[in-house]
């Protein structure tokens, strides 16, 4: 993990521009490729960031990612560099979740099709740049889901979700990408925000999905 501190402008270019002021930002260079940048007044989504696989081109003044599949890049114009070092972190054990939650995202796996027929796997914990997904599938037309799943589904959830759908909808080979939030009980707010932004909301039948009096879930 390489970190650094610099006054730096930051331009997007690819299929839209975004530009960032020139202002202190944090940018980090993980080992995967990835590259995001930061600022001090929020949580943890970046303000820009470009996925693996791509490649940094340092020059006096101007860094340059450029995306090896899209030609898309992030150009920093950096007027100071503050801080500038790396980090051996190792293999992240990854997310535990609870034994519910875990279970539940097992169970909805085995029976992907509870969110509709023709549904289908395509992997559990599919690994972003910012997190792992729970689970992404295709639905009965072929178009990539991805689903965040909860015991009890708050708009943090809706928001963690929102996050990856950006994210996934930048990898040509995946967009469109569209968002289901499944959960035992989902908050009403959380409706309304999810339903806001297009995603679709799953109430879970964890005793149905094990087998126990089953009972199909309600699609809102």
């Amino acid at each position: 993990m390489r970190l650094v501190i610099a006054r730096c402008s930051v331009d997007y270019v690819g299929r839209l521009t975004a530009h960032l002021p020139m202002a202190p930002r944090l940018i980090l260079i993980k080992a995967d490729g990835s590259v995001s940048i930061h600022c001090d007044d929020r949580a943890f989504k970046p303000l820009n960031w470009m996925n693996p696989p791509c490649k940094i081109r340092e020059d006096e003044g101007i860094w340059t990612v450029t995306h090896n599949k899209t030609g898309e890049k992030l150009i920093l114009t950096m007027d100071e560099i503050m801080h500038d070092s790396k980090h051996e972190l190792g293999v992240d054990p990854g997310l535990q979740k609870d034994g519910v939650e875990a279970h539940l995202q097992e169970l909805l796996a085995e029976h992907i099709t509870t969110l509709g027929p023709g549904y289908t796997l395509v992997r559990r914990e599919y690994m972003t740049a910012i997190g792992p997904v729970d689970i992404l599938c295709r639905d009965q037309s072929g178009a990539t889901v991805a689903v965040e799943i909860k015991r009890r589904g708050e708009i943090d959830g809706v928001e963690q979700l929102t996050r990856y759908l950006e994210l996934l909808n930048r990898d040509p080979l995946l967009a469109p990408v569209r968002g289901v939030f499944a959960a035992q009980e989902i908050k009403p707010q959380a409706k309304v925000l999810a339903m806001d932004r297009g995603i679709d909301c799953v109430t879970l039948d964890y005793d149905g999905l094990r087998g126990i009096e089953p009972e199909n879930p309600t699609l809102f």
